[in-house]
């Protein structure tokens, strides 16, 4: 499976983006030339009146009505929920992935990740249990999601040593004001062991598309939230240097976020939300966008040092 080199996420399907919008934003993608749609069995469960899986069923439904399955990668996860132990039990996923491919009405997903660590359970247990649906059929590869380190290299030392199906992706929280979680040990072991690396949240929820630049901002946005913890200097001031190359390459601080992304080591393509075929023009345009070695070089000093953000939601 080759991933492309920009992925669609599906977090907002069924949330800010209702089924009309989200197809709209589907058809635009593929039109554009994209393949990959991202999704999870968890979204989108926060919305008051959704219990999760909503974005999966929007997906499904698509897919049924354009006839767009052979023409498209489908990567969805397992074990956000429930919260607590046996998230990635072997009869967990067992059932859940049952329910993705019914909501996503399809027989095989391309990519399925754990999507995040479940420390109760053990490794052996959960790979088994991936590996059994790869030999079956209904995935055809699958991914880690929020992993640390050491659990991500424990899990590449057991796939080995019991000739089990192997995590070949990594979906980390990673971004421009976001870099602590995913540098050094993580990265370093992604570019030894050949695991490509789709970070959700590459644009800090919308922050770095340069929309939110003071409180009133954010008022009524569905992100307000997950973008506030950005609107201080630290925040303020790379939107400025964003700002700043965006007029140099003729772009919008959104390209050059995502820009600046895919050039780092590791990274594959990430993994970016619209609500509309307005944004999905943007972004589809920033994949074919390259900064200068000096550009690069500038986003990393003003990026550097930045506060820990935990994962959410990715």
């Amino acid at each position: 499976m080759t991933t492309p080199p920009l992925i669609l996420g599906g977090n907002v399907f069924g949330w800010s983006a209702d089924r009309a919008a989200s197809f709209g934003v589907l058809d635009a993608f593929v039109a554009g030339g994209g393949r990959m749609i991202d999704t999870a069995d968890v979204y989108s469960a926060w919305v008051p009146g959704n219990v999760g899986g909503e974005s999966e069923t929007i997906i499904g439904e698509w897919l049924v009505n354009r006839g767009r399955r052979d023409d498209v990668l489908i990567a969805t996860k397992v074990g956000m929920k429930p919260d607590g132990p046996g998230a990635l039990s072997a009869d967990r996923i067992a059932t859940c992935v049952e329910a993705s491919l019914k909501r996503l009405r399809t027989d095989y997903i391309d990519l399925y990740y754990a999507h995040r660590d479940d420390a109760e359970t053990p490794l052996e247990v959960t790979l088994g249990a991936f590996d059994r649906l790869v030999r079956a059929g209904k995935v055809r590869a699958i991914g880690a999601s929020n992993y640390d380190a050491a659990r991500l290299a424990r899990a590449e030392e057991v796939s080995s040593e019991q000739g089990l199906a192997r995590y070949t992706v990594l979906q980390p929280h990673y971004n421009l004001l976001v870099r602590e979680l995913f540098e050094g040990s993580v990265q370093e072991l992604c570019l030894a062991q050949g695991i490509a690396v789709v970070p959700y949240f590459p644009l800090a929820s919308g922050f770095l598309t340069g929309k939110y630049r003071k409180p009133a901002d954010l008022e009524g946005r569905a992100r307000r939230v997950a973008a506030e913890k950005y609107l201080n200097e630290f925040g303020l001031r790379v939107l400025a240097v964003l700002d700043k190359i965006a007029i140099e390459s003729n772009a919008a601080p959104a390209q050059i976020a995502l820009a600046w992304l895919s050039a780092q080591p590791a990274v594959t393509a990430p993994i970016a939300s619209a609500t509309s075929v307005a944004q999905i023009e943007e972004l589809l345009a920033a994949m074919r966008l390259k900064l200068t070695a000096e550009q690069l070089a500038t986003l990393n000093a003003v990026s550097a040092k930045t506060p820990g953000v935990p994962p959410r939601n990715g």
